[in-house]
């Protein structure tokens, strides 16, 4: 393959991957809207659920900014969807807690997120091909991310 047949790949990639995200973020922003969220304090919440973190691992999760996820977390946590805890491994770093509040909100998101991964997959065609896109795409964002090229300033 040429280096031309390569950059034409690498701009399809990309053009492809902006349109799902935008895809991704208009249904996002639906799914959350009912539960008083919006796509991105969604996506802050969802990453702090399993466990608390500091705003620096969430944005590494995301692969984003640590200031774009700073402003999200502060906004969160003026809502009282989550808190600051102390961060026994750094006294600077406060952990990132979703509050009760927030995790029954998120909680208030997955009728229509499952509704939604069902359509998804029966518009695919089968469980089996949807996972392989989806490995595709976490393959493809672990090589780039392995380039060490810089994150996107906005969730």
């Amino acid at each position: 393959m040429s280096g031309r047949e390569r950059q034409d790949l690498l701009s399809r990639a990309a053009l492809g991957v902006f349109r799902l995200n935008g895809r991704f973020l208009a249904v996002a922003e639906e799914l959350a809207r009912p539960a008083g969220l919006t796509a991105a304090w969604w996506q802050v919440l969802g990453a702090v659920l399993p466990e608390p973190l500091p705003v620096s691992g969430v944005a590494r999760a995301m692969g984003i900014t640590r200031q774009s996820v700073q402003r999200i977390a502060d906004l969160l946590v003026e809502r009282g969807l989550a808190a600051y805890r102390p961060n026994p491994a750094h006294r600077r770093a406060k952990l990132l807690a979703p509050t009760d509040a927030g995790r029954v909100a998120v909680s208030r998101i997955d009728p229509g997120h499952a509704a939604l991964a069902d359509r998804l997959a029966r518009a695919y065609g089968s469980d089996a091909e949807l996972a392989e896109a989806v490995a595709a795409l976490e393959r493809l964002s672990e090589v780039l991310g392995a380039l060490d090229v810089p994150p996107v300033t906005e969730p």
